[in-house]
């Protein structure tokens, strides 16, 4: 009896200090997993990380706007005395209905040109929001989009300045003076009607940026663009109707170079889809 029990003896104490590992090993591994609940991987933000960088950039953004706006009130004037002036050029006699008409389109000028001056800025902290989950090429392709973006709305303020407006002022004047009404316009409308033309051919030269974009997305195809051309070609001259005064001229003026955005967006976007396409080298790579 005793060698039965002596050699009961160590599997006992082995099968008990198994449970006892066992059960070590268990809560180990179960107050690990509760550590670990709620924690990201190591080298990524949490979701509250993320909310809090959105929060700070937006309150640059913000930040700059406001400074940008205030600094823009002490030459406001200026800029607007040279729209009145590129009026006046034309025959125009300007007046203003309230006593904070002025004051009103000097906050109008100085938001603006805030906007245009920390569009920069503000494209640079989207950025910079987005630049850790982007791919090499996704952040090349962002920085072109980006610096065309704003190369194509300079031009569309450009062609604005240089060739639509003083045209459409120079018509609406002799339209006038064909009725014999005498034009006494109000700062406010004036002012507003020049900004509202820059601001919509800004946007419309952004056409080709933004087809490109949708079309890298996979949200727009190529051949859509190709077999809507007649369609398009009818909406832009009624767009140019609507934004043009009703002349056959401005609307030519305005409906051609939508036609040329148009064009060169399809061109774009054929180039970028052929210049994504991988070569056959390296599909066979990637097959391999």
């Amino acid at each position: 009896m005793t060698p039965k029990t002596v050699s009961d003896a160590p599997e006992s104490v082995d099968k008990n200090a198994s449970d006892e590992n066992a059960e070590n090993v268990g809560e180990n591994v179960s107050g690990e997993n509760a550590e670990g609940v709620g924690k990201s991987a190591p080298g990524e933000m949490s979701v509250t990380g993320h909310l809090r960088e959105l929060r700070n950039r937006l309150f640059i953004c913000l930040a700059a706007l406001l400074v940008c706006a205030g600094a823009g009130l002490a030459f406001a004037d200026r800029v607007v005395r040279a729209l009145l002036r590129l009026g006046e050029t034309y025959g125009y006699k300007f007046v203003y209905l309230s006593p904070q008409e002025l004051l009103l389109q000097y906050v109008s000028v100085a938001f603006v040109c805030a906007v245009c001056v920390t569009l920069p800025l503000t494209l640079y902290e989207i950025w910079a929001f987005l630049r850790p989950g982007l791919k090499r090429n996704e952040r090349v392709f962002y920085i072109l989009s980006m610096l065309s973006g704003l190369v194509c709305a300079a031009l569309g303020i450009l062609f604005a300045a240089k060739a639509l407006i003083p045209f459409m002022l120079r018509f609406l004047m002799a339209l006038s003076r064909e009725s014999g009404a005498q034009s006494s316009v109000s700062v406010q409308n004036y002012v507003s009607f020049l900004l509202t033309i820059f601001v919509i051919f800004a946007v419309i030269f952004e056409l080709p940026v933004v087809t490109v974009l949708l079309t890298q997305l996979g949200l727009l195809k190529i051949e859509w663009l190709k077999r809507a051309r007649k369609v398009m070609i009818v909406a832009i001259f009624f767009i140019a109707a609507v934004i043009t005064p009703p002349d056959i001229v401005s609307q030519i003026m305005v409906a051609v170079p939508l036609l040329g955005l148009y064009e060169l967006s399809i061109l774009v976007c054929t180039l970028a889809a052929r210049l994504r396409k991988p070569k056959p080298d390296e599909e066979e790579a990637s097959d391999a």
